[in-house]
């Protein structure tokens, strides 16, 4: 297993971030689809189960406590679903029978290690290509090619958030994977309108308008996907209120709200919307557009929610194209920069945890090594 480690929450009071003094730092790391294809592919039930369960005992030795587990990163899933076909990183291809359940295996395997288990989805997510031969004959996306329900441009095959249906589904997907599954909580990330095109809801917005609507097209889009996040909110607290939501958008705050159509803001101050928000604050200290304490902090004082942060492993040993002259060989020069990134956000009383991405990136290095100290 090319992932072994050895080789390579709480709800708002009132609106302000929660006051418990006993509620756990969040130690987390992410587990992308493309690294549970790894697990799965080729594997039967009780391969799976062994190596799974390996995986998560050493991240629980290792100081992890929360896995964030890949559950739908597309129009797919790795569980079995009455909305989405099986994925095609579980067995091979889309649609196939599943002889197992990753999902359940999974949630009992992290809480057996004394690890809580989050379920990770793209809500919005149908393809990375625009060829929809690619797509199950039972992928629910078919049934909306050529219809305003689907945005396809460059980047894939997006469900549209302008779409009642469209909302009506993520919601009943995620209902479907909390009323079944024993999850801890639920991570949505950074896809939400893939583009800023004007043409792509133009059926809906003039309906909007039409009937009386006044917001303008970028406040109408902020608010529809508002209304999704606050309503997968309500439909998670009626099943089990113990059960956290969280968004983990990219850093650029300005950027989630006005290209991505993401109130970040809002969210985060708001009761209904989330419990907690993890920026993907994936710079170093010396990054010359946002450098790490300044973006931590910009968020930390935004936020009424719980604030975690989310910590680029993968750039370790890398250069750092975007962080200008001045920060681009920062984590080729330094070998402990995550882990003065987890001791800084440690000592910060208004950071609730933080999570690593990815678990790949975990190998056999000083980083990694140097990591782990600063976690216990």
């Amino acid at each position: 297993m090319i992932f072994s480690l050895c080789a390579c929450t709480a709800v708002r009071d009132n609106g302000s971030r929660s006051s418990e003094q006993d509620k756990e730092y969040v130690k987390a790391v992410w587990i992308s689809y493309f690294e549970l294809n790894e697990f799965i592919e080729g594997k039967d039930e009780n391969e799976f189960k062994k190596e799974i369960s390996d995986c998560f005992k050493s991240l629980k030795n290792k100081g992890f406590n929360r896995v964030t587990v890949h559950t739908r990163a597309f129009a797919d899933a790795f569980y079995i679903s009455s909305y989405f076909p099986s994925s095609a990183y579980c067995f091979g291809t889309q649609g196939a029978d599943m002889p197992y359940d990753p999902l359940k295996i999974m949630v009992d395997a992290a809480h057996k290690n004394k690890l809580s288990l989050e379920a990770w989805v793209n809500p919005y997510r149908v393809s990375s290509s625009t060829d929809f031969s690619a797509l199950s004959k039972d992928n629910i996306a078919l049934s909306m090619k050529d219809t305003p329900h689907l945005i396809v441009c460059d980047s894939g095959i997006y469900f549209n958030p302008a779409s009642a249906k469209v909302k009506k589904l993520i919601v009943n997907g995620i209902k479907e994977i909390v009323a079944g599954y024993d999850v801890d909580s639920v991570c949505f990330d950074d896809y939400f309108y893939p583009t800023g095109d004007k043409s792509i809801d133009t059926a809906f917005y003039d309906e909007y308008k039409n009937n009386g609507g006044e917001l303008s097209l970028d406040d109408w889009r902020r608010e529809n996907v508002s209304s999704m996040v606050s309503s997968v909110y309500a439909s998670i607290k009626e099943i089990n209120s113990e059960i956290t939501f969280g968004i983990s958008p990219a850093s650029n705050i300005e950027n989630d709200y006005a290209n991505l159509y993401a109130d970040v803001e809002k969210w985060a101050t708001s009761d209904g919307f989330i419990d907690y928000i993890c920026p993907q604050i994936y710079f170093g200290f010396q990054n010359e557009n946002q450098p790490f304490m300044s973006t931590v902090k910009q968020w930390s004082e935004m936020a009424e929610c719980d604030v975690l942060v989310a910590l680029p492993l993968y750039k370790a040993g890398n250069e750092d194209e975007f962080a200008g002259d001045g920060g681009k060989d920062e984590f080729i020069n330094n070998n402990n920069i995550i882990a003065r990134q987890v001791t800084y956000l440690s000592k910060l009383d208004d950071i609730s945890g933080f999570y690593i991405y990815s678990l790949s990136s975990l190998c056999e290095n000083d980083e990694t090594e140097n990591l782990y100290s600063a976690m216990q």
